[in-house]
C-alpha cells in the first residue's frame, strides 16, 4: 500500500500545491488578493472536479481489468476516457463562463470581485487539459504505474511558481498582471501535465509493448454509458464536498476581507493535509480492485482496512500540527495580525475535524474499488448541504459566529460523513466474505 500511494500522495499534494504556492505568491498584495485568489480557484475547482469526477470510474474499470489481466481492457478504457474528457470539456467550460457572468449577484465585497473575475476568466479555459490530465492520470495508477504522474507534477510546480512569480510582479521583462497573473501561470502548468503524461504514457509502450496501439481506438457508446453511469455517482459525490467549500468560500465573501483571507488560509491547509488520504483512497481504490478483479476477498479486506489505518495515523499527526504550530502556518501566507487571530481559531476547528476528514476520504476510496460510487454521493449530500452547511450558515449570520461559525458547520457534516462511509464499508466488505464462505 505504501509503495503504491507514496507516489499517488505526492501527486495529489502537489496538485494541491499550485493553489498555495498562488496564494502564498500575491499574499504580499494584500488580504484581498489572498482571499480573491483562494475564491476563484475553489469556484473553478467546484466545476473542474465534476469532470474530473466523471473519470473516477477508470479506477475500478481499469483495475478489474488489470486484476484480471486483460491489458487490452484496460487500453480501452483509456480511450473511453479520453472520449469522454473531450465531451465533457466544451460543456464545463460554457457552464463556466455562464456561471462568471453571474458571479456580481453573489454578494461579494467589491473589491474581492474586481480580482475574481478576470482570474476566473483565464483559469477556465484550463479544463480541457486537466479532464485529459485525469484520464490519463487514472489508467497509469490503475496499472501501478505512478513514478510519471509524481514527477510530472513536481515539475509543473516548478513552472507554475516561476511563471507566477514572473507575471505576478512583471518579473523577466514580462507585464506585471496582478492576481491575473497567477492564473496564466497555473494555465501553462496544466497544459504541460496533460502532455506531460501522455508522453509517459506513449513511452512505456514503447519500452514495454504493452500493446496500446494494436488495440481498436473506435469508441462504443456502451462502454461511454458505462463509464458514466460508475463515474456520474462519483463526480456528484466529489462535486458536493468541493462544493460546499466553494459555497462557504462565497459566503465568507460576504464576510470582511480579513475574515475571508484567514478563511482561505485554514481551507489551503486543511487541503494540502487532506491531499494524503486523498492519494490513499486511490491507492486503496487500484488495490482493492485488482483484489475484485482476481475474485480475492480477503486481499481487497486487508487492502481497504490498511488503506483506512495509514489515513487514519496521518490526520491524527495533521491535527496535532494544527493545534501546536498555528502561528508558523498562517505565517508563511500573511503576516496580518487580524489574519492571524482569525486563522488560529479555524486551525483549531480544522484539527476537530482532520481524523473524520480523513476517514470520509479513504472510505470513499475503498468503496470505489468495491465498484460502490454511490452510497459516498447520497452520504456527502447528506452531510454537508443538508446538514453542515446549513448549520454554518446559522451559526455565522443569525447566530454572528462570523466565519468561525461556518467552520464549525463544515466540522459537524465531515464527522457525520466520516463516521457514515466508515461503518458502510466494515458493512459491505463483511457482507462479500459472507457470500466467498457460502
Amino acid at each position: 500500500m505504501l509503495a503504491l500511494s507514496g507516489p499517488v500522495v505526492l501527486a495529489e499534494i502537489g496538485w494541491v500545491t499550485m493553489g498555495i504556492v498562488d496564494t502564498i505568491i500575491v499574499g504580499p498584495i494584500g488580504p484581498t488578493a489572498i482571499g480573491a485568489v483562494g475564491i476563484g480557484s475553489i469556484l473553478f475547482l467546484a466545476l473542474a472536479i465534476f469532470g474530473m469526477g466523471l473519470l473516477l470510474g477508470l479506477d475500478t474499470l481499469v483495475s478489474h481489468a488489470f486484476g484480471a489481466g486483460r491489458l487490452d481492457e484496460c487500453h480501452r478504457w483509456l480511450l473511453h476516457g479520453l472520449t469522454l474528457s473531450l465531451l465533457a470539456a466544451p460543456v464545463l467550460t460554457v457552464a463556466g463562463l455562464v456561471g462568471i457572468a453571474l458571479l456580481p449577484r453573489c454578494g461579494l465585497q467589491p473589491e474581492v470581485l474586481a480580482l475574481t473575475v478576470p482570474y476566473l476568466h483565464v483559469i477556465v479555459w484550463s479544463l480541457l487539459p486537466l479532464l485529459l490530465y485525469a484520464a490519463f492520470r487514472r489508467y497509469l495508477q490503475a496499472l501501478g504505474i505512478v513514478t510519471p504522474i509524481t514527477v510530472a507534477l513536481v515539475t509543473a510546480n516548478l513552472i507554475n511558481a516561476g511563471a507566477a512569480w514572473a507575471l505576478v510582479y512583471g518579473h523577466l521583462g514580462l507585464p506585471a498582471m496582478g492576481t491575473t497573473g497567477s492564473a496564466v501561470a497555473t494555465l501553462l502548468s496544466r497544459i504541460y501535465l496533460a502532455a506531460a503524461l501522455l508522453v509517459s504514457i506513449v513511452s512505456a509502450d514503447r519500452r514495454h509493448h504493452v500493446g496500446l496501439r494494436s488495440v481498436s481506438w473506435k469508441p462504443s457508446s456502451k462502454r461511454l454509458v458505462r463509464l458514466v453511469r460508475l463515474g456520474l455517482p462519483a463526480a456528484a459525490q466529489v462535486t458536493l464536498e468541493m462544493g460546499v467549500f466553494a459555497a462557504a468560500s462565497a459566503l465568507a465573501g460576504r464576510l470582511d476581507p480579513v475574515s475571508l483571507a484567514a478563511h482561505q488560509i485554514a481551507l489551503n491547509l486543511a487541503s494540502l493535509t487532506f491531499m494524503v488520504p486523498l492519494g490513499l483512497a486511490s491507492a486503496g481504490a487500484v488495490r482493492v480492485g485488482h483484489a475484485v478483479g482476481r475474485h480475492d476477498v480477503r486481499g481487497a479486506a486487508r487492502s481497504g482496512w490498511m488503506a483506512l489505518v495509514i489515513g487514519t495515523a496521518f490526520m491524527s499527526s495533521a491535527a496535532l500540527v494544527f493545534v501546536v504550530a498555528p502561528r508558523p502556518l498562517i505565517g508563511v501566507f500573511s503576516s496580518s495580525v487580524a489574519v492571524l487571530a482569525i486563522g488560529r481559531r479555524l486551525l483549531l476547528i480544522a484539527a476537530m475535524f482532520q481524523l473524520f476528514d480523513g476517514l470520509q476520504g479513504v472510505s470513499t476510496g475503498v468503496l470505489r474499488g468495491l465498484g460502490d460510487t454511490r452510497t459516498p454521493m447520497l452520504t456527502n449530500l447528506a452531510g454537508h448541504w443538508l446538514l453542515g452547511l446549513p448549520v454554518g450558515y446559522a451559526l455565522c449570520f443569525w447566530w454572528r459566529w462570523g466565519v468561525v461559525g461556518l467552520w464549525v458547520g463544515l466540522s459537524i457534516g465531515l464527522i457525520v460523513i466520516g463516521s457514515t462511509l466508515l461503518l458502510v464499508w466494515h458493512r459491505r466488505i463483511a457482507a462479500l466474505r459472507g457470500e466467498a464462505l457460502r
